[in-house]
């Protein structure tokens, strides 16, 4: 049901695309085409709802992936489980950073393991979702970055958690919202 009423909300010809900043609803729309496919009133007006779904990195990268930013920092990107596995995206987002003057993006060993998160997972599973928060925050201290950065709401909050529990002295900031920081520093260096 839900479902249904996001493709008639945004399935409009004037959106060539419907951009997502949160990789698990990303991963959830993409998947719309599958879930309606018996339907016969909105199997096809799901599939073209489908392919119309970014992930932020991805429409960006497919603009041509440049966007003129600075940032002198070093940040580690973590993956979140439904834009790598899900939707197989990990190239653009570590190409942006790298396309960031003055950014060190340094890769940790457990860049694509899971943080914890995982939906309800955090909720439902503490203990097991504060083990791998640990996991994570032991690497990311060890990493030196100042910046931890993540494309995924849940990450987010499972690293500000992590922050917070570790006193790792980091920021924690949502992709998109690094890029517009580096874009605002290169905008003012100017």
């Amino acid at each position: 049901k839900l479902a249904k009423k996001n493709i008639a909300a945004m399935e409009s010809d004037r959106f060539a695309a419907v951009v997502v900043n949160s990789a698990g609803c990303g991963a959830a729309m993409k998947e719309y085409d599958d879930l309606l496919a018996a339907d016969p009133k909105w199997a096809a007006r799901a599939a073209a709802f489908s392919a119309k779904v970014r992930d932020f990195s991805e429409y960006v990268a497919e603009l041509g992936g440049e966007v003129p930013s600075q940032l002198e920092t070093r940040v580690t990107y973590q993956d979140a489980c439904h834009l790598a596995h899900a939707q197989r995206i990990t190239t653009q987002p570590r190409a942006l950073l790298d396309a960031i003057t003055g950014c060190q993006r340094i890769e940790t060993a457990g860049a694509d393991r899971c943080c914890g998160a995982a939906g309800l997972y955090s909720v439902n599973q503490p203990a097991m979702s504060g083990e791998l928060r640990q996991r994570k925050a032991v690497e990311i201290a060890a990493s030196g970055a100042q910046i931890v950065t993540t494309a995924n709401p849940g990450c987010h909050m499972q690293y500000l958690a992590a922050d917070a529990e570790s006193h790792l002295d980091v920021e924690v900031l949502h992709l998109a919202e690094l890029i517009d920081r580096a874009e605002a520093a290169a905008e003012t260096s100017r």
